[in-house]
């Protein structure tokens, strides 16, 4: 019999993957803030022209702008987070699933332990 089974996917930080992960960051920041910048000019535009309801229109905005603000600072956090670990460090990058077999007979507890596939620079370098 197959089952479906939830394989975490981890990376060992070096320091290529460490850049890249920098970079990947920094990017998501800088689209939150156009994002969140874009918002501010489309409030104000809307607020000219005063044509649609500004206070549930307004409340709207903000709460969008918040959010976005927050993901910024999460961003942020994870960027200060990703500088002081060491080289070596294994970061949860994913879960995947796995089609597993099973059998009669099989140990349950070996067979659906939580297994892991280890990634180093881009390549498997372990299955656990």
């Amino acid at each position: 019999m197959k089952i479906l089974q939830t394989v975490v996917v981890k990376q060992i930080l070096t320091e290529n993957s460490k850049q890249k992960l920098l970079y990947k960051y920094m990017e998501r920041k800088l689209q939150l803030q156009k994002e969140s910048d874009q918002l501010h000019f489309e409030l104000k535009r809307l607020e000219k022209t005063k044509k649609f309801q500004m206070h549930g229109l307004k409340t709207h905005f903000e709460k969008e702008i918040q959010k976005r603000e927050e993901k910024q600072k999460l961003l942020e956090f994870q960027i200060e987070q990703l500088h002081m670990l060491p080289l070596g460090s294994e970061l949860k990058e994913k879960e995947v699933q796995a089609l597993i077999d099973i059998n009669v007979g099989d140990n349950w507890e070996e067979r659906l332990g939580q297994p892991a596939i280890i990634i180093k620079d881009g390549i498997i370098t372990e299955i656990r």
